[in-house]
């Protein structure tokens, strides 16, 4: 004598429907162009810097920011607060600049790719007062299918980070800086 259950899961094994294959996922094709993306940069609220010479990046920092900022990197031999995954959020707060490397920005969006790898602290980039991320003009996709197909395996965390922290939620007027970063500028080299 069967079960209920049993009953049940023979009468949903034999009425399976067919398998049917995939669909075809279409090519979505865009400008992939710096000039598409640093309009759209520019239109969320961020700014783009065209720094020809990689080795000029400490002095285009130094000319974009103040001298006093208390400044986390990677890239930046000079950088004050030296950080790492077990640092404090009282650490973390106090951090006016990070400057960070992005693997790939997305033309249609302007986000930019940021693997954990490249953050120093996953807080980092949402916590600092301002962001700047390098990126590698010849590292630019058309759009968000293109971006995803490029990431070969998330790993334990990356994010997609676009502009300034921004929200229009208070009275549906648009506050920077609120949930994160006051000004983002991409460096492009």
């Amino acid at each position: 004598m069967s079960s209920s259950r049993e009953k049940i899961l023979a009468a949903v094994r034999a009425n399976q429907p067919d398998e049917l294959p995939l669909p075809t996922v279409p090519s979505f094709e865009g400008d992939e162009s710096v000039e598409k993306f640093t309009s759209i940069v520019q239109g969320i609220g961020g700014t783009v810097v065209d720094v020809l010479d990689a080795t000029r990046l400490p002095e285009v920092i130094h000319q974009l920011f103040p001298a006093d900022y208390r400044i986390a990197s990677p890239l930046l031999p000079e950088a004050n607060v030296p950080i790492d995954a077990q640092t404090s959020i009282e650490v973390l707060a106090a951090v006016d600049l990070a400057v960070l490397q992005g693997e790939f920005g997305v033309a249609e969006n302007g986000s930019i790719w940021v693997p954990e790898a490249n953050m120093l602290h996953r807080a980092l980039p949402m916590i600092t007062q301002h962001l700047a991320l390098v990126l590698d003009r010849r590292n630019l996709v058309a759009t968000m299918h293109q971006a995803y197909a490029r990431i070969p395996s998330v790993g334990g965390y990356g994010t997609f980070l676009a502009g300034p922290s921004k929200t229009a939620d208070i009275e549906q007027s648009l506050v920077i800086g609120a949930h994160g970063a006051r000004s983002l500028v991409v460096l492009l080299v």
